[in-house]
């Protein structure tokens, strides 16, 4: 295998006029897990089939453990496993037989297949359900049966793409421990999200593109630093209180404060500490505050500076429409 798993270099792929990839660079070390974070139309689904072999770039070249993803393709598909957005399991097979399917479709030995399902059944909390056709599933069951699927053959490399959309927020948290175990026990993982708290849970660094270009790329943490970091945010209880207000958390804000009719809000540095700082401040000034918070940059607040739109912003409708046809995300 190559030094990384995964290596992109200019990646370029155009739908007619469309232009879905403008040059996309991309390095996934061994046993890492990447995030490629980005709204909806920005490319996230499209580099991941080129790098499944799925589609062909139109420029470009990358290589998966080694193997030249246009010109080895058997070999990179050998070495992968796939989670895409929906979840591809067969609704009227029980989810034993679903494992056991693609086993099959990988051609691997009938006693491997059958160790390995009693596995992966057991690891992802489907044994009990391993014998119940998959359409009475629920939906994180079903995620469940998918990720399974795509380690039925034991792949170095794991590409999961937007793999908690639709999921309720304990599916997703089961999806996580799932996903960090499988990293725990090597799996390199190229993640697309939308989510930016998914990918700092999950990623040791984050690609950020939109338009078909990376516009960004670090640490969840290293891209909220690029926004400003950690912002206090009070809501005062007398407007005509709000000079003072403004007086007190400028005295511990690091830079200058926005007022929005009754809430102040201001970057700082130094963490939990400026709370305590603030309060005294307000209260020497006497200000009444209903509300008082310390919060970190959001996806949004992400979004918004890197790319001028907030995260569920949509292109126009019609260029939307016009953009999954072609298996955009």
């Amino acid at each position: 295998m190559a030094d990384a798993a995964v290596i992109a270099e200019g990646l370029v792929k155009e739908f007619g006029s469309v232009k879905a990839l403008n040059g996309i660079d991309l390095r996934v070390e061994q046993g890492q897990v990447v995030g490629l974070l980005g709204p909806n139309g920005a490319g996230k689904t499209t580099v991941v089939r080129i790098l499944s072999t799925l589609l062909q770039p139109t420029a470009g070249s990358a290589r998966i453990a080694g193997y030249d993803v246009v010109k080895q393709p058997e070999q990179v598909r050998k070495s992968i496993g796939l989670t895409g957005q929906a979840a591809a399991v067969n609704e009227y097979l029980t989810g034993r037989e679903n494992l056991t399917m693609f086993g099959a479709l990988y051609h691997l030995p009938k006693q491997h297949v059958r160790q390995r399902t009693d596995e992966l059944l057991e690891a992802f909390e489907l044994t009990e359900a391993a014998n119940r056709p998959a359409k009475t599933y629920s939906g994180g069951m079903r995620r469940r049966l998918d990720l399974a699927s795509s380690l039925i053959a034991q792949p170095a490399i794991l590409f999961l793409d937007e793999p908690t959309t639709g999921l309720d927020p304990r599916s997703r948290l089961g999806m996580w421990d799932v996903i960090n175990t499988l990293v725990a026990n090597g799996t390199t993982v190229l993640l697309t999200t939308q989510y930016l708290e998914e990918a700092d849970q999950l990623a040791q660094q984050i690609v950020v593109i939109d338009h078909g270009l990376v516009i960004a790329k670090g640490s969840a943490g290293e891209l909220k630093d690029q926004i400003g970091g950690d912002r206090i945010e009070i809501s005062i209880v007398d407007p005509g209180r709000v000079g003072d207000a403004v007086d007190a958390i400028r005295a511990v804000a690091s830079g200058e404060p926005v007022v929005e009719e009754l809430k102040i809000s201001a970057p700082v540095t130094g963490g939990s500490t400026v709370l305590v700082e603030a309060v005294r401040a307000l209260d020497v000034q006497g200000v009444e505050v209903s509300d008082l918070v310390l919060r970190r940059p959001t996806l949004d607040d992400v979004f918004l500076s890197l790319t001028g739109h907030a995260a569920e912003e949509a292109r126009p409708e019609e260029e939307q429409k016009k953009r999954r046809g072609r298996g955009r995300s």
